[in-house]
């Protein structure tokens, strides 16, 4: 194959890819190979421009056995760190032994392996701590407070707020992974958005009575229907509403408010929007990009005296993205906190 052709065939690789010559330099380098080192390498020895200690070693043992070798390579881009399966494999020519060396992006599939451990160590350590409440308080009570009916009691009733949280915690689990493997599948049904949201509402309005907060709802106009899952949306807004019931101010005011708009520029067309406003401490700002993200909690022991379980927010964020929707969080410290749900309608 002549050179101009070989570097058609290289480029049209949609992987970067380098081809080291037996002299060791830098005979060719795709369009995606020079994006990773941003520099030109065409005709550079190979050792002057690449400078990662494991990809040199693939590629002189390459050069010199004839045989195929792996490295990692770890880079950077766009200021995001990523990771390069790299393959040197031996390719002989007319002028000896030339390495074709390719790259892998690994990014993504080392990202993933990363939140699938850290979701493991979160659940482990969400779990552990009432097992552990659990386990000493069932000694105590087979021990010293055996012939104590009041403290006996008083650690059962602690016991049963344990296991109830337990039990929080497994059904959210259960909820979001339900949600994530129905995320790619978009909801045909039309619900009423209105009557679902005033559905949360009722159910959570004894909770709103215990905690000295009134409910306020403002719907404008008559909204239309909406493509959507009637249990997931209820579940969005019931998990919203009960946020704001939590962490709001007592006493205090919940506002809601249903609004609709003909051209939504972040969906490209017309949409419903429910606000939810509660009267709380706010949040600070370096929070609110991670509110949605597995177990993130900005005040974790005041979470969990209330009951949450980290998840809340994680399952609105995917079932709205299920619906092809957009969720949007507004706070400022002391001025209380918006949650925005936006569904197209159409």
């Amino acid at each position: 194959m002549k050179s101009g052709q070989l570097s058609g065939v290289l480029e049209a690789v949609p992987l970067p890819l380098l081809l080291v010559g037996a002299d060791e330099r830098i005979v060719f380098a795709n369009a995606r190979a020079v994006s990773i080192f941003a520099k030109e390498l065409n005709d550079r020895h190979y050792i002057a421009v690449l400078r990662h200690p494991a990809l040199l070693d693939a590629i002189e043992v390459a050069l010199q056995s004839g045989e195929p070798r792996q490295a990692i390579y770890l880079g950077s881009e766009a200021q995001k760190e990523t990771t390069y399966l790299v393959r040197a494999v031996p390719v002989p020519d007319a002028s000896g032994l030339s390495v074709l060396v390719s790259f892998e992006d690994q990014t993504e599939m080392q990202e993933a392996g990363n939140m699938r451990r850290d979701f493991v160590a979160n659940v482990s350590h969400e779990l552990r701590t009432p097992l552990t409440a659990l386990l000493g308080f069932i000694e105590t009570i087979r021990g010293a407070a055996r012939e104590d009916p009041a403290a006996r009691d008083r650690f059962l009733t602690i016991m049963r707020q344990e296991a109830e949280r337990m039990n929080r915690l497994v059904h959210d689990l259960l909820s979001l992974s339900r949600v994530e493997s129905s995320e790619r599948v978009r909801p045909t049904e039309l619900v009423d958005a209105v009557a679902l949201l005033r559905s949360a509402i009722t159910s959570l309005q004894q909770a709103a009575e215990d905690s000295d907060v009134t409910i306020e709802v403002t719907i404008e106009g008559k909204p239309h229907p909406v493509p959507g899952d009637a249990d997931q949306l209820t579940q969005v807004f019931s998990n919203l509403l009960e946020n704001a019931i939590k962490y709001g101010s007592k006493p205090g005011t919940v506002s809601v408010r249903v609004s609709e708009t003909d051209e939504e520029p972040a969906l490209r067309g017309p949409a419903l929007r429910v606000d939810v406003r509660d009267e709380g401490e706010g949040i600070e700002p370096l929070h609110i990009p991670r509110l949605t993200e597995r177990f993130y909690r900005v005040d974790s022991h005041r979470s969990r005296e209330m009951g949450g379980t980290g998840l809340g927010l994680a399952i609105v964020k995917h079932i709205v993205n299920r619906h092809r929707g957009r969720l949007r969080i507004a706070s400022e410290s002391g001025k209380g906190s918006v949650f925005s749900v936006i569904l197209p309608r159409s």
